[in-house]
């Protein structure tokens, strides 16, 4: 994930200042010119760093911090604090309209930047919300951007407003908004045309648009990959039409993740998604606090508490959580609990929103190890007749050899794997209260299964 090199920088550098009893004014000096660094590293603007560190340092270097039972942990909810001001402090929605009113919202941005996915994101996500979106095919230049669109509305179930590439960009925005009138459509989102680089021809077009057309909200998108590249970008975008608020793409990505840190302080605007993945699901609402305590190595347990109850629904958990209670819990319900685990993100998703966990290197755990032991416990799985995966007492040798034969593993994988799941329903029989009490979510229960 981005800030993976930042994280692990600032987690040692504050384990040092969490090892002294008492701090000097010449340790959090020490320790803050080391915080410069790592955010420079990180491709943080220059001057926003500069006004951090000294606003981190002024309040550090006060007498209730150096006087306390705990300094180091004091100067590090300091960093936390500031850091969640310097992204926004408050979570940013998209303004839609009440009523019915129409909200249309622009979409732009450079190519390359994911401005077409990212469009039907924001579409799948409004539908969820209980709003009616059109997509409006905009992007007459680039080849096949309207069929993109026109997948991907397929995919989210939302309706995509095209009429080819012959036509100007300005009269498809009109001819959408009063097909949107006339068909009860409450939010139109427009996919406009990038460039590899910004340059007049397009500029003057989004404004044609932004005239002809009542837009409500102008977003830009804007790859987080590209550093201070994304933060110039933001700010020529704004200063030439107009920014409501950002979305930034490929933060799962190898990437500094800079511009995450300058952007609201560059621009005044607000990052309001970002976007961690190619599947259309792979969107998340920008939280100051969360990416801060992502940053700072605290996890994101609410995150991904969301995410795991968006992996299951109640009735599900209800059955899942009976059948291990009483240890009937066989191989389909494994199989359901990986694909839960997928649509969270995945082993190493899941550990970057653990408190502590995102940059353990743990030597006997090798996370791409652990993707590939998942999917070779999936063909084992999926080489079982359905009547094994539902009764495991059926496995015999020859059935076992059956499947490692299917699979294409040896059988002492099979052998491993059916005695890790006997071991694992022997202990949910002992633990039954283990499922069903502690702390709950906002459904009821915890719809993860592991």
């Amino acid at each position: 994930m981005a800030f993976d090199n930042l994280s692990e920088k600032l987690q040692n550098i504050f384990k040092n200042l969490r090892s002294k009893g008492r701090l000097t004014e010449e340790d959090v000096k020490s320790a803050l010119k080391e915080v410069k660094l790592a955010l420079l590293e990180a491709d943080v603007n220059f001057k926003v760093v500069k006004q951090f560190v000294k606003t981190v340092q002024e309040r550090a270097i006060g007498q209730d911090v150096m006087n306390g039972l705990n300094p180091g942990q004091m100067v590090i909810k300091i960093v936390n604090e500031e850091m969640v001001s310097l992204m926004g402090s408050d979570t940013t929605e998209i303004a839609i309209k009440s009523g019915n009113e129409i909200t249309v919202i622009m979409m732009a941005g450079l190519q390359g930047a994911g401005k077409t996915t990212t469009t039907a994101k924001i579409a799948g996500k409004l539908k969820q919300k209980g709003k009616q979106p059109l997509l409006v095919a905009c992007d007459v230049y680039r080849p096949a951007a309207v069929e993109q669109l026109q997948i991907n509305g397929g995919k989210q179930g939302v309706e995509v407003f095209a009429m080819g590439d012959k036509n100007k960009p300005v009269d498809i925005a009109k001819a959408a908004v009063e097909h949107a009138q006339k068909n009860h459509f409450n939010v139109v989102i427009i996919d406009t045309a990038g460039r590899l680089h910004i340059d007049e021809g397009m500029m003057e077009e989004l404004a044609a648009i932004k005239q002809a057309v009542d837009v409500s909200q102008t977003i830009l998108v804007v790859d987080a990959m590209t550093g201070q590249d994304a933060v110039n970008v933001a700010s020529t975008f704004d200063g030439k039409i107009g920014v409501d608020g950002v979305i930034l793409t490929k933060l799962d990505g190898d990437t500094r993740g800079g511009a995450a840190l300058s952007i609201r302080a560059v621009t005044g605007k607000p990052i309001l998604y970002i976007g961690m993945g190619e599947k259309l699901s792979d969107l998340e609402q920008f939280y100051p606090d969360r990416m801060a305590s992502r940053i700072l190595g605290m996890g994101d347990v609410l995150t991904m508490i969301e995410k795991a109850q968006e992996a299951l629904d109640e009735e599900e958990a209800k059955k899942l959580e009976q059948k291990m209670k009483k240890a009937e819990f066989d191989f389909e319900d494994y199989l359901s609990s990986m694909s839960q685990m997928k649509k969270m993100g995945g082993l190493s998703s899941i550990m970057n929103m653990m408190p502590g966990m995102g940059q353990m290197k743990m030597p006997d755990i090798d996370e791409s190890e652990a993707e590939k032991g998942m999917k070779r416990t999936e063909s084992i799985i999926y080489s079982m007749t359905p009547q094994e995966r539902r009764n495991p007492a059926l496995l015999n040798p020859s059935r076992k050899r059956r499947i490692a034969d299917g699979a294409g593993v040896n059988i002492a994988e099979v052998n491993r794997l059916v005695k890790q799941f006997e071991q694992a329903r022997k202990m949910m029989k002992q633990l039954p209260g283990m499922m069903g009490g502690g702390k709950r979510g906002k459904k009821g229960r915890f719809p993860f299964s592991f």
